[in-house]
């Protein structure tokens, strides 16, 4: 068989597995919204019998297998990244790190019939995929949060950005407040508001 026709007959296989690939791809991301979601609904359920330190505590490995909080740290420092030490990249993160637990645990504190509904189709973006979801009330009222979500170096589909209502980038709204805080005190000044806004959450 003439070698163009191999390659020209090869083309319909290829494309479908590229297909196939981008959907077990999508599917994996899916998952992992799925079961972040799955934790959050019963550490909401849970609530009113536990602590603050309580539903941290739970929320925590979901938090940190669910979401890249290092990239999303550094995204939301910006172009001041580099120019930090390695000390105070390290802080940064782990007081971001604080900061994200410490605000899903005081904010989803209460259960009154809500559920999360996740879309199973992802889809494409340029820095990976996106996963559709929404919060419904109990009288149906829902709320759109969307997830930008990337796979690095061959390991697990994490959220790097959460859209609110849809379009509104939270780590692009962190970043504006952040390089306001990052001129007028420096990095050590950004880890103590982050602290800061992490203790308020903890006394409610």
């Amino acid at each position: 068989m003439p070698v163009l026709r191999r390659f020209l007959l090869s083309l319909p296989l290829a494309a479908l597995c590229l297909r196939h690939a981008a959907a077990a791809d999508g599917a994996a991301a899916v998952a992992t919204v799925s079961r972040f979601y799955d934790v959050l609904l019963a550490v909401m359920k849970a609530a009113k019998s536990e602590t603050f330190d309580q539903r941290y505590a739970t929320l925590t490995p979901a938090i940190e297998q669910a979401f890249d909080l290092a990239l999303m740290t550094r995204i939301a420092v910006g172009p001041a990244w580099p120019q930090l030490t390695a000390d105070q990249q390290a802080r940064l993160t782990q007081a971001f790190i604080r900061f994200t637990i410490s605000e899903y645990a005081g904010r989803f504190n209460d259960y009154s019939g809500e559920r999360f509904e996740v879309d199973r189709t992802a889809l494409p973006n340029p820095n990976g995929v996106v996963v559709q979801s929404q919060l419904v009330q109990s009288d149906g009222e829902k709320t759109t949060l969307n997830y930008l979500m990337h796979q690095g170096a061959g390991g697990p589909w994490q959220i790097i950005d959460v859209y609110l209502k849809g379009t509104i980038s939270e780590l692009a709204t962190r970043r504006s407040e952040f390089t306001g805080v990052l001129q007028r005190s420096g990095a050590d000044g950004l880890v103590q508001v982050l602290d800061q806004r992490s203790a308020a959450l903890r006394t409610g």
